[in-house]
C-alpha cells in the first residue's frame, strides 16, 4: 500500500521560509516523479514542482520559480519543498504526489498517481 505522509506546513510571514516534507512507502518510484501540487480554497490542484528519481530533471511551475526548491533523498524516499520568499499567494493545502515522470514536465491532477494527505500552509501579510 502505497503512502505518502507530508510534514511541515505552518503559519509563516511574508518573506519567511518553510520546507515541507513528504515521505513515500509502499513501492518502488525509481520510475516515479516525486512532487508538489497545491489548492487553493474553490480551485482545482495546481503543479507546483517535480523531481525525477535521479534528481536530474526538475519542474517547477512558473508562479514559484526562483523562490522554491525541490530535493529527494532516495536512501529515505523522502522529497523536500524548500519555499522561501512567501507571499500571501502562497497559502494553500499543499499536496505530495507520486506519478510516472513526465519529462515534459507537463504533470496534471488527474494523472494516474498517488496522493499525500494534504498539509496547510498559511502565510499572512
Amino acid at each position: 500500500q502505497v503512502q505518502l505522509v507530508e510534514s511541515g506546513g505552518g503559519l509563516v510571514q511574508a518573506g519567511g521560509s518553510l520546507t515541507l516534507s513528504c515521505a513515500a512507502s509502499g513501492r518502488t518510484f525509481t520510475s516515479y516523479a516525486l512532487g508538489w501540487f497545491r489548492q487553493f480554497p474553490g480551485k482545482e490542484r495546481e503543479f507546483v514542482a517535480a523531481i525525477s528519481w535521479s534528481g536530474g530533471t526538475i519542474h517547477y511551475a512558473d508562479s514559484v520559480k526562483g523562490r522554491f526548491t525541490i530535493a529527494r533523498d532516495n536512501a529515505n524516499n523522502t522529497v523536500y519543498l524548500q519555499m522561501s520568499s512567501l507571499k500571501p499567494e502562497d497559502t494553500a493545502v499543499y499536496f505530495c504526489r507520486a506519478q510516472p515522470i513526465d519529462f515534459s514536465g507537463n504533470y496534471r491532477a488527474d494523472d494516474y498517481g498517488y496522493w499525500g494527505q494534504g498539509t496547510r500552509v498559511t502565510v499572512s501579510s
